[in-house]
């Protein structure tokens, strides 16, 4: 079973590494670095505490680890997540992960609420949660409350990385 690696909050503010270099200490497990912001599919990911504790091992810092099945990101694509959302500039698709089981929201809900909101939920299943936002200097913060809405750090990413390791999923 593929596993889809996410780290937050890397690359950023002095927390910086290469996720390439990563990947390739990472070899015996078959993992594909996508992008730099620390997303890692994981083709042979073996026992999950034994390939995290390597991966906490080789990072030059510690940082907030969320992963999810391959196959879980395969059924949300088939779901429509998104629906009827419009896409494109100024409005992106993104995906949140928890890093760990967080609590039930009611949802759609708009951060802030309102006609004006940067962030908008559309839902959850499981440990993902996604939605849209607005591009603006506002929503970065409004990302962050996702952490407090379901109780567990959350890692976003936007849909056109995850459409790649997608992509990687269904590769052979």
């Amino acid at each position: 079973m593929t596993l889809v690696v996410f780290l937050r909050g890397v690359n950023v503010g002095g927390r910086r590494f290469r996720p390439a270099a990563l990947a390739e200490k990472l070899r015996d497990y078959d993992v594909v670095s996508v992008g730099a912001a620390g997303t890692f599919v994981v083709r042979k990911p073996g026992a999950r505490a034994k390939l995290l504790a390597e991966l906490r091992r080789h990072l030059p810092f510690e940082a907030e680890i969320a992963c999810c099945n391959g196959r879980d990101l395969l059924q949300l694509e088939t779901e429509n997540p998104f629906g009827s959302e419009p896409s494109g500039p100024p409005l992106v698709r993104f995906v949140s992960f928890l890093s760990r089981p967080g609590r039930r929201a009611s949802l759609p809900l708009a951060i802030p609420a309102g006609a004006d909101w940067f962030v908008r939920i559309l839902g959850a299943h499981n440990r993902i949660v996604f939605g849209v936002y607005r591009r603006h200097i506002k929503t970065i913060g409004c990302l962050g409350r996702i952490d407090d809405i379901f109780g567990a750090p959350a890692t976003t990413r936007s849909w056109n990385t995850i459409a790649t390791v997608l992509r990687l999923l269904k590769a052979p």
